[in-house]
């Protein structure tokens, strides 16, 4: 079994819902942000989580906020990291304390429309479907090896909200049984390749 940390910045839709699904849960050992007033830091208080905040503006670059910021997760005992609406870059030095140990979801079918504004990417080129990605985190920014993806269907009268919205219902379902699997030992990356069992 895997103990986690699960990093998030805003209001911790994501958190929610790994804590609703109890094999996730007993199993977060930490969460950290890197603004005092995400609400996923109020979402782990209420679970009886051990919350941290890490804030990019205390350190000289993104290094060192990395160091920390793994530091953390390192003296919580964690030993796999879940990014959960985490809206820093983590530096390479982060992903070489963690190889292979680190999660994240993102709001479309990558390798299309990497990057923080991948709704409004979708939106605006005009695609009928874009998704949702559940994805080993390497050194490059919203990359490395897939686990899980599915499709969300764009409409003609989308927006930003609307379309975020129903791929929010995607990420809250998906999520949750990916990380079920990772801290189950279920799931892991053996080089570049996907293991599940």
């Amino acid at each position: 079994m895997i103990d986690i940390a699960v990093l998030a910045s805003g209001t911790g839709t994501n958190l929610a819902a790994l804590l609703d699904l109890p094999e996730v849960r007993e199993h977060i050992c930490l969460v950290v942000s890197d603004r005092a007033d995400a609400g996923a830091l109020d979402l782990a208080r209420r679970a009886g989580i051990p919350a941290r905040v890490v804030q990019f503006g205390d350190f000289p670059d993104r290094r060192s906020f990395s160091l920390a910021v793994a530091d953390a997760v390192e003296q919580a005992g964690a030993k796999g990291v879940v990014l959960a609406g985490f809206m820093r870059i983590l530096s390479p030095e982060f992903c070489d304390r963690f190889p292979g140990r680190i999660l994240n979801i993102h709001p479309s079918l990558l390798p299309r429309f990497p990057g923080a504004r991948a709704v409004e990417a979708a939106l605006e080129a005009g695609v009928e479907v874009t998704g949702v990605t559940v994805h080993f985190v390497d050194e490059q920014v919203d990359h490395g090896p897939v686990i899980r993806q599915e499709e969300v269907p764009v409409f003609p009268d989308d927006d930003a909200d609307t379309l975020h919205q129903r791929i929010k219902t995607v990420e809250h379902r998906i999520y949750p049984e990916v990380v079920a699997q990772f801290v189950s030992g279920r799931l892991r990356l053996d080089g570049d390749r996907v293991v599940t069992a």
